[in-house]
């Protein structure tokens, strides 16, 4: 679609303006063809959403949106806009397609990956933070504790309702293989996402699958501490032993954890992981990127769209954070109010400590220091919607909540006829597909159309010390002693088909 010789020039232009984020040119372009935002290059590698939001150039990604593009299209490897922007960790970008209602339980074609292990594969913790916010209710976590244990409630609307199972499901979603998020943090030495990712029930005795996969040099059945074995990081393994993880679990190689820092050389790991240990473990609050108040705003965001810069003279109401735009949220208990634009971007980029800022997951307003759990669209502002289109309907709570007898899925339904088994949620197949997703390649694949490295070359490359990757101390280091880096594909852990085919669709956006 969109590739005919009458607008294929169009088409190529607007690709170049989305790569190189020329909005004035992008603007041009979908004035005089507004079709041209459903262009996609040829053999459907990928559209101009696919290269502004792997760019992070997110005004043309919201005009593009505007304009009619699928917010779900996907490219030749099956992967979304939504993924290329976890990938790269452009949140700005996540927050804009979260607006337009991208589907977050998407799959790719090549190792059923989603936005939340893109994400957590390159330790983007804000966008993983906003890929589960339709999961995580603006409620505090008494009132969760109580509705989990007790009665519900009567009231039908999803929002006020927290369903632990989903977001369950959501979080420990696997990929070809059993890798989870959780694994890929872990592996990588991401210690805010693996803290993000406990906090909102990942599960620390998930095993990859004990078939699948053709060869794995940590071990089919293997927990995330394996893999936290393996990269390294010091504080990713005591947080894992500190929610419960176990050092004696075996992996089907007959590997325990600690068997695993052996035989990668993490040497300063073996007094931790050792099933004798008796070293104490240090306590670890909740991560600093919950946000409980995300939800709410982002529903306001939705229903009411985002308010332009309107500030004049006589206006009474100014948000006294912008000074541009008129209040129209309140934060519940202190009722400060802000514009919903603002409201958005605090909850998006606040990783102040839970301890400074009241319950665990609350914001702290920019005006007192109040905790904030949720905010409230004020009365009397007038109701203006995005510019949704029919292939936006298909939202998240729609996939995974359960939907009550009466409620119509005449909008799903249109939606799966409509893309047929692009639609379909990876839910219902099985789990592994014909391209094995490999442990070791969890990290996006670097090599190019000549062959990729070979182990042993790898691991004479990888021999190098580096620093920890949150800055901690020098001392820190020491303790850690060396990590290797990322393992890039090798042709002993990767399917060549697909990695040339996401080498493919990324040497196009990276050209």
């Amino acid at each position: 679609m969109g590739n005919s010789f009458g607008c294929s020039a169009s088409g190529e232009r607007l690709v170049s303006a989305a790569r190189d984020g020329d909005l004035v040119e992008a603007k041009m372009l979908l004035e005089f063809n507004p079709c041209l935002a459903k262009y996609s290059t040829f053999g459907g590698l990928n559209s101009p959403l696919h290269f502004a939001a792997a760019k992070g150039h997110n005004e043309i990604v919201a005009l593009l949106l505007e304009n009619g593009a699928d917010v779900n299209s996907r490219n030749y490897c099956g992967q979304t806009a939504l993924m290329q922007a976890c990938r790269y960790g452009h949140w700005e970008v996540v927050q804009t397609l979260l607006l337009f209602r991208s589907n977050v339980i998407r799959a790719d074609y090549l190792s059923g990956r989603t936005a939340l292990h893109f994400a957590a594969v390159n330790g983007h913790a804000r966008c993983i933070r906003l890929v589960v916010a339709d999961f995580v209710p603006s409620v505090s976590y008494e009132v969760i504790s109580s509705q989990t244990n007790g009665e519900r409630g009567s009231s039908s609307n999803l929002r006020n309702k927290y369903d632990q199972p989903a977001l369950s499901k959501f979080v420990n979603k696997a990929a070809d293989g059993g890798i989870t998020a959780l694994h890929m943090a872990a592996l990588n030495g991401h210690f805010d996402c693996v803290q993000l990712l406990l906090d909102i029930h990942a599960s620390v005795s998930s095993v990859t699958f004990h078939y699948g996969t053709s060869m794995d040099l940590i071990g089919a059945g293997s927990t995330p501490l394996h893999y936290a074995a393996c990269g390294g990081n010091l504080k990713c393994c005591q947080i894992l032993l500190a929610r419960g993880a176990s050092r004696l679990t075996l992996n089907c190689n007959g590997w325990l954890p600690v068997d695993v820092a052996r035989i990668w050389g993490r040497h300063w790991l073996e007094l931790l992981l050792a099933p004798n240990s008796d070293l104490v473990l240090p306590t670890f609050p909740p991560s600093n990127y919950l946000s409980l108040p995300l939800m709410s705003v982002l529903n306001i965001a939705r229903d009411y769209g985002l308010q332009p810069s309107t500030a004049t003279s006589d206006d009474s109401n100014i948000c006294a954070v912008c000074l541009e735009r008129a209040c129209d949220v309140a934060a519940e208990g202190c009722r400060h109010e802000l514009c919903v634009r603002c409201a958005l971007y605090l909850c998006s980029t606040s990783n102040i400590p839970s301890e400074m800022a009241g319950p665990p997951g609350s914001i702290p307003c920019p005006l007192c220091r109040h905790s904030i759990i949720s905010f409230n669209k004020l009365p009397g502002s007038p109701e203006k919607e995005l510019k949704l289109h029919l292939s936006l309907g298909l939202c998240t709570p729609c996939m995974l909540h359960h939907h009550d007898p009466d409620t119509p899925t005449a909008t799903c339904k249109s939606e799966i006829r409509k893309n047929r088994v692009a639609a379909v949620s990876s839910d219902l197949l099985c789990s592994v597909s014909c391209s094995p997703f490999h442990s070791v390649a969890i990290p996006l694949c670097t090599c190019n159309d000549e062959s990729c490295p070979s182990l042993e070359l790898q691991e004479r490359e990888m021999q190098g010390v580096s620093s920890d990757s949150h800055g901690t101390s020098v001392e820190q280091d020491k303790l850690e002693g060396p990590r290797l880096e990322r393992v890039s594909c090798s042709r002993l852990f990767w399917n060549r088909r697909s990695c040339h085919r996401e080498h493919q669709c990324n040497s196009e956006i990276n050209a």
